[in-house]
């Protein structure tokens, strides 16, 4: 059987094509792999998957990724504690990593625009595929990759920046990296296969990789642009933040989120008094059901951080600086400083200029290309079946297959199902699939004791959707269960308990 070509030399396809229902990786051959290289699911996660196919990927030696954070830790042994997120050694799933295709005798001029994790998830990809890669890295920030996961613990103080950087600068020089720090692209030239620095150097590729990341979503408040209103998405917006703290300091966090709920802690943790204003009726409603959301609230409230639901931001008052917030209700809110945690927008500028398909972000398909085949897209610009992720792993996971790609390894991204492993303040969180139901065919199963919440959701006897809150050690049975469409009629049929199901999910 052959395959047509596009003009990025990515296939079309071959064979026939299988689905991880765990984690969207979709596998080329004529039976499902033993493992998936992505999340270490069995063969029977497999599904049959109708779509352009990609060369097999074989397997290299199974390896652990955290739970919380997607950090992937080599060996049979999970850290004491994640770099990354902090989270414990129970937190670490066994995977298998994808094997890097016979790319080694690539010579091409890959370009990177962005130095978050999906840019560095492609470098790295690229040079373990092909060492003979010409390989150039620019960012706008003047910081060696980073931890972005670990700014919040910054600004606690509990790490410093130091330990921010993923390698040293010494790891670059090594890999025959050039490095431009500092840098900030003005125009793609995708006509003549190059980039114009604000310096109005060109730089050349062959192939252009899009890891531009995404900038803070200021919602349209007035005064928002006071001296003292602050976003947290770089290491510089931490380093100004930080000059504004002190003890006794108030701060007003805009945003329930997961983002403004660590910053309001952080903020605590240096002696400020901090308030979360949350437009909702409850915090993260896009990951919790109201019970779930009010009881991470009295959890956040015993940690000191005070909180305000149904609460919208109608302007910032004072003068040059920053002296209060009225609310739409008519509540005036002293305060000494304001931080904006209401999400992110992708960087598309560049791409929307240069003629590529964007929508919310740059239009990428299932080989992570754009509509031209030389430049690709992955992490928070990249939009993928309508879909901007815009988490880590996700991005992580875009940036290596999109390293691999530009340079001829190829494979694809099925997608990445949603779900949320995540430590809030302390608290362990998982939230995966439809946790509420939409009708009264749905059976839930709802249980609360010892500071631990359990919610199961299941429709037509197939478990497909969890609110884990205080215990999420099942956090791996427990998404691959629901991704799977794990059946448990039978079991429904015996009036279960959260501890039965768990144990019934594990046992699996």
């Amino acid at each position: 059987m052959t395959g047509n070509r596009r003009d990025g030399g990515l296939p079309d396809m071959i064979e026939r094509a299988w689905r991880c229902t765990v984690c969207g990786y979709i596998h080329r051959g004529p039976e499902p792999p033993e493992w998936c290289p992505v999340c270490g699911s069995p063969a029977a996660e497999f599904e049959p998957y109708d779509a352009a196919a990609a060369p097999r990927a074989g397997l290299q030696a199974a390896g652990l990724r955290c739970l919380n954070c997607g950090f992937p830790a080599p060996g049979g042994e999970p850290p004491d504690e994640c770099p990354v997120c902090g989270s414990p050694a129970d937190r670490f799933e066994a995977v298998a990593e994808a094997a890097t295709a016979a790319a080694a005798g690539s010579t091409a001029k890959v370009l990177i625009v962005g130095a978050g994790i999906a840019g560095l998830s492609a470098l790295e990809a690229i040079r373990e595929a092909a060492p003979g890669a010409e390989l150039t890295l620019i960012s706008r920030e003047r910081e060696l990759p980073y931890y972005r996961l670990n700014l919040t613990r910054y600004l606690a103080g509990e790490v410093t920046e130091d330990e921010l950087p993923i390698h040293p600068a010494a790891w670059y020089e090594e890999q025959g990296i050039r490095m431009l720090l500092g840098e900030e692209v003005g125009e793609l030239r995708p006509g003549e296969h190059g980039v114009v620095l604000c310096s109005q150097e060109v730089v050349p590729y062959e192939r252009l990789i899009l890891t531009a990341g995404a900038h803070p979503f200021i919602p349209p408040v007035a005064g928002a642009h006071r001296e003292g209103v602050f976003s947290v998405r770089t290491v510089e917006d931490a380093r100004e933040l930080l000059t504004a703290l002190r003890p006794g300091v108030r701060c007003l966090v805009v945003g329930g989120g997961l983002l403004g709920l660590e910053t309001a802690a952080a903020l605590g943790r240096r002696g400020a008094e901090a308030t979360v204003l949350e437009g909702h009726e409850w915090l993260m409603p896009r990951q919790l059901n109201r019970r779930a959301g009010e009881l991470l609230a009295e959890h956040l409230r015993t940690a000191g951080i005070r909180l305000l639901t149904q609460a919208r931001p109608k302007e910032i008052v004072g003068d040059e600086r920053v002296a209060g917030v009225d609310l739409d209700d008519g509540l005036h809110l002293e305060t000494d400083c304001v931080v904006i945690a209401t999400g992110v927008r992708p960087n598309s500028h560049l791409a929307r200029r240069a003629g590529l398909d964007v929508n919310q972000g740059v239009v990428v398909d299932n080989a992570l290309v754009s509509s031209r085949p030389d430049i690709l897209a992955a992490g928070d610009v990249a939009e993928h079946r309508g879909v901007l992720y815009g988490n880590w792993f996700a991005s992580q996971y875009q940036g290596r297959i999109a390293g691999l790609n530009a340079v001829g390894s190829a494979t694809e991204f099925g997608e990445s199902r949603g779900s949320n492993t995540l430590k809030v303040v302390g608290l362990d969180l998982l939230s995966v699939g439809r946790f509420e139901p939409e009708d009264g065919s749905y059976y839930v199963i709802e249980e609360e004791a010892d500071g631990r919440y359990a919610r199961f959701v299941f429709h037509d006897g197939r478990f497909i959707g969890a609110v884990l809150l205080g215990d999420a050690s099942a956090a791996g049975a427990v998404k691959k269960a629901i991704e799977s469409g794990c059946e448990c009629s039978e079991l429904l049929r015996k009036e279960p308990t959260a501890a039965d199901i768990l144990e019934h999910l594990q046992a699996r």
